[in-house]
């Protein structure tokens, strides 16, 4: 038999599914062979096992190609049968051609399932022997290639085949290789193309600044959930940084060495949310010209950080809570199922309780985001980190706009101080920025903010969660003047200030002592008789 056009065609096929076409017909042709198979070691591509919950353990053959008198297949279906899967190290004879490395003879009729074939196949009455061949590429078994005949086998038959078997070796191996190349390279096409997005996003901060207890917090916590694969649902204040903190999480855990990829779950269409999640197909939908990788493929054996995931409208949680449990989702206009393994940071300025209540919030989604929760403080509660943040400000304006680094009066960080920051961290930037912009070569810089007015009665709120010794005594002597003033100066008896505070009058007096007011109250009353 001339095997050099067979070879050549082998050599210009494009694709395994091509090469596989030019090895199962050619073989056909032979009146001794009624029925030839071809398994791949190890195909991760395999697109009967892709849509398969649970994945083979071991190294396995996969049925990649059949052909007989009555058809033939090359993928999909018609090879997801009983026999598609040869687990080597089984009694299966193509196991053993596989472990072994070594052709097989069979000039018997044996039980045709150890052979591969299934008692359905509809040629098996005609087999009476089998040629089995490994198909071996540099040393390294890939395959297995059968021959099922219509006489009994013996080793002089068909003594092309060993040839044969070679060459379509080489050609499987290197059609696998080439796509595996492929593969890579869309991946990393994709992935310079999200960087190239991200680094145009990129809010010019150097990291996180601050030596706050509030942020000091944080960070703690931050190093406590890094190392876990836990989610974590970040809250807090719009402009608060809730994205450096989760940069802070993924760079400190053992996915660091992957992408983190962002998802502004606000700015996506409801039409458009699964494509751009979980990718599409071409043609899926008007528009649809190229096939496109979701945001979860992107992300897998790394970090997805959602943000603003509150924004979500709830018809369609439904479909980001079963990737979230499962691991695996299919592209729009794609059938075949795809896992993932993705860890999920999210982050929202909503109350998701509120939301819960309200139900425009999944419960179970809810709880599937809060593993870990962490609240990121507002700027108010962490007014001690606002020199510094403003320091590191204003030295990344000045390298942008090409001046020296400004003075800040002391008057001046006093009004940022005093300012309450709703938009936070952001708004701050902001503000330091407009006055770099404005502000006159060699003068003092001057930033345009309006502190908070103080209340009209009473001691201010606390930006601390506690208060200091002064404030106490301050609101007890605010206490009493206020319960002295209600008892017109009267301490002890009925109306008194001790019966209306509940306290034993001695105790009052004590206290009253301590601050300096029975006395002061002691010189109204003389005063006023």
């Amino acid at each position: 038999m001339d095997l050099s056009p067979i070879i050549l065609a082998m050599a210009e096929a494009e694709g395994p599914s091509s090469v596989l076409g030019q090895v199962v017909a050619p073989l056909l042709e032979h009146d001794e062979i009624v029925l030839t198979r071809v398994w791949f070691m190890d195909d991760r591509d395999c697109t009967v096992c892709q849509g398969r919950r649970d994945p083979t353990s071991g190294t396995t053959l996969h049925l990649r190609a059949h052909g007989s008198r009555l058809g033939s297949a090359t993928s999909g279906a018609g090879l997801d049968g009983a026999c598609h899967l040869v687990r080597v190290g089984t009694q299966s004879r193509i196991a053993e051609i596989a472990a072994r490395g070594e052709a097989l003879i069979s000039s018997r009729v044996e039980p045709l399932d150890e052979w591969g074939v299934e008692a359905t196949c509809p040629v098996i009455s005609e087999i009476r022997g089998v040629l089995g061949f490994p198909l071996r590429f540099r040393g390294r078994v890939v395959g297995v290639l059968a021959c099922y005949l219509r006489t009994p086998a013996d080793e002089g038959m068909l003594d092309w085949l060993p040839m044969f078997a070679a060459h379509a070796a080489v050609a499987i191996a290197n059609c696998r290789a080439l796509q595996e190349i492929q593969h890579l390279q869309a991946e990393l096409e994709l992935e310079r193309d999200y960087l190239r997005e991200e680094a145009a996003q990129i809010v010019p901060i150097d990291g996180i600044v601050g030596e706050s207890e509030a942020l000091h917090r944080v960070l703690r916590q931050v190093d406590l959930v890094a190392a876990s694969e836990a989610n974590v649902l970040l809250q807090g204040e719009s402009g608060t940084g809730k994205e450096l903190i989760a940069r802070a999480i993924h760079q400190r855990s053992p996915r660091a060495g992957r992408s983190m990829v962002k998802v502004n779950c606000a700015s996506i269409p409801k039409e458009l949310f699964e494509s751009e999640f979980f990718g599409h197909v071409r043609g899926s939908f008007t528009g649809a010209i190229n096939d496109r990788v979701g945001r979860f493929q992107l992300a897998d054996r790394g970090t997805l950080f959602l943000d603003e995931v509150g924004e979500i409208p709830l018809e369609l949680q439904t479909k980001l809570l079963r990737v979230l449990q499962e691991g695996e989702f299919e592209r729009v206009g794609e059938g075949t199922t795809r896992h993932v393994n993705v860890r999920v940071l999210a982050a929202t300025n909503r109350d998701l309780k509120a939301e819960l209540n309200a139900g425009r919030f999944r419960l179970d989604l809810f709880y599937r985001l809060s593993v870990f929760p962490l609240q990121v403080p507002p700027l108010r509660e962490r007014r001690e980190d606002i020199t510094a943040l403003t320091t590191q400000f204003l030295r990344a304006a000045s390298r942008r706009l090409g001046r020296a680094v400004p003075k800040v009066p002391q008057r001046e960080m006093a009004k940022l101080v005093a300012y309450d920051w709703p938009g936070n961290v952001r708004e701050l930037q902001h503000v330091v920025e407009r006055a770099m912009i404005l502000a006159p070569p060699g003068r003092a810089i001057q930033f345009d903010v309006t502190p908070s007015p103080a209340p009209r009665s009473g001691p201010p709120a606390p930006v601390r969660p506690y208060r200091t010794e002064h404030e106490w005594r301050r609101l007890e002597r605010d206490n009493l003047l206020t319960v002295l003033k209600a008892a017109r100066g009267k301490v002890t008896g009925p109306g008194g200030a001790a019966a209306l505070l509940g306290v034993n009058p001695n105790t009052l007096a004590s206290r009253l002592r301590v601050l300096g007011l029975k006395k002061m109250f002691i010189e109204q009353r003389d005063a006023s008789r």
